[in-house]
């Protein structure tokens, strides 16, 4: 193993010890390039510390997503605008998750019609 290839595995280690794994995903599309996974937090990372793993590409949909969200007031409850939040984070990525689910249930159909018609 030369210097490129120590300097390459650390950089891994590093980013698994992040992600807090060894084998992340992204939560929303599967990717498992460990170069290209994130920590997102669902909530937002000022109401609560949980995260999932995505990817950059649904990190950036989800985060985006949570600009939309009515801002915390001073005088609003953090404990119930936390719990909110996290809602409609999980919200948010489910919604992504079901148009891939949609999208893929089609697909399979469609390949399964072709492969029954070409069988026939």
């Amino acid at each position: 193993m030369d210097d490129n290839d120590m300097e390459r595995e650390f950089r891994r280690q590093r980013r698994l010890e992040r992600l807090g794994c060894n084998d992340p995903h992204c939560g929303m599309c599967g990717e498992n390039d460990d170069r290209a996974l994130e920590a997102h937090h669902v909530a937002g990372r000022k109401h609560d510390p949980a995260t999932v793993i995505l990817c950059r590409n649904c990190h950036r949909k989800v985060s985006d997503d949570q600009r939309d969200r009515p801002p915390f007031e001073a005088d609003t409850d953090p404990l119930l605008y936390a719990i909110g939040s996290f809602l409609l984070g999980l919200a948010d990525m489910l919604r992504i998750v079901l148009a891939k689910l949609n999208e893929f249930g089609l697909a399979l159909m469609a390949r399964a019609a072709v492969i029954e018609g070409g069988a026939a």
